[in-house]
């Protein structure tokens, strides 16, 4: 992306946010103005990206009920953006079941696309879900709940695994970079978790093989997003700071912050939710202080501000890529 500009090619940059304040806004991610702004009927919790559509569809807020509780299977709370150097092996065609739900918060349901969504099987959890993750080999769904437990469910087998990084430590993120080598979880002890991955391709399962342990936030970890080209991975937290580390060694980067200099100006909250410009320069970030910022991922300096929200910006879909 260039910061000057508002396109990548012939297509047009896409940014959506919403939060609390029951609207859905679609921004000019160059210029800061709001080009539309839709009501939608719950808070959202986020925005996921529908693979060939031109735009994210909202995602009501959990315990809105489950009448917008569906989403598109490469777009359950993280985007699994196709890259370059993502093995040949992982791109696979996309397959027909297409669609998540989990209306009663603790089960994911899996539907058909071309089968009026049909339901084709259940996955059933102990514990609330917090978080999904679609693995870039299209067969594997990652997983994360309340309880603290990572559950690896291969969509062919209907096999499951679980892992347990903190038990009773709610898992409030997981993703899996584009190059399929690394999976990062945040928990709401502020610590993120990375596994290597290995596996994955044909008829063989997922293995995770523990990386690192980074001791990320001083409060709850909210979100976790690796970049487009797998170099660096993005963390937010209730801690007021969105946080980059370099995927090479996990050191810290950059740290991205909204506290106050002034000591009598009370928090601005919470990092909720980021986004990485398709040439992984820049990121989106989405806050309790009801602005979305576009920040240079090197430098830590903010190159916009998008106000129009009346209540935290809680959630954030952004694509500035050429769509194939």
């Amino acid at each position: 992306m260039n910061a000057a500009q508002g396109t990548v090619g012939s297509d047009p940059v896409i940014l959506a946010t919403a939060g609390y304040d029951h609207t859905v806004r679609f921004w000019q991610a160059h210029s800061g103005i709001c080009t539309r702004t839709v009501q939608h009927q719950d808070s959202v919790s986020f925005l996921p990206r529908r693979p060939g559509s031109s735009g994210p569809s909202p995602r009501s807020a959990p315990g809105s009920g489950p009448a917008d509780a569906r989403t598109d299977l490469n777009g359950a709370r993280s985007r699994v953006p196709t890259h370059p150097h993502v093995r040949p092996q992982l791109q696979q065609p996309q397959p027909p079941v297409g669609l998540i739900s989990h209306p009663e918060h603790s089960s994911l349901t899996v539907c058909h696309r071309s089968r009026n969504l049909q339901c084709q099987r259940i996955f059933q959890v102990n514990a609330p879900i917090n978080c999904v993750c679609l693995h870039p080999n299209q067969a594997e769904l990652i997983v994360g709940d309340q309880s603290g437990a990572i559950h690896i469910w291969d969509l062919k087998t209907d096999h499951n695994e679980q892992l347990i990084p903190e038990p009773e430590v709610s898992v409030n993120s997981v993703h899996i970079d584009p190059d399929a080598s690394y999976m990062a979880a945040v928990n709401s002890s502020g610590n993120c978790y990375v596994w290597n991955l290995t596996g994955g391709i044909g008829e063989e399962v997922t293995q995770l093989i523990p990386k690192t342990k980074i001791p990320a936030h001083n409060r709850y970890a909210l979100q976790c997003k690796f970049s487009p080209d797998s170099t660096l991975l993005a963390t937010c937290s209730a801690d007021q700071t969105c946080k980059i580390w370099r995927t090479s060694n996990f050191s810290l980067m950059t740290e991205l912050s909204i506290k106050s200099n002034n000591p009598g100006e009370t928090s601005r909250g919470w990092m909720w939710d980021c986004a990485f410009s398709g040439d992984s320069q820049y990121i989106v970030t989405a806050s309790s202080d009801n602005l979305a910022r576009l920040w240079c991922v090197e430098t830590g300096e903010i190159k916009r501000e998008y106000s129009g929200h009346q209540k935290a910006v809680v959630c954030l879909a952004f694509n500035d890529s050429v769509l194939g």
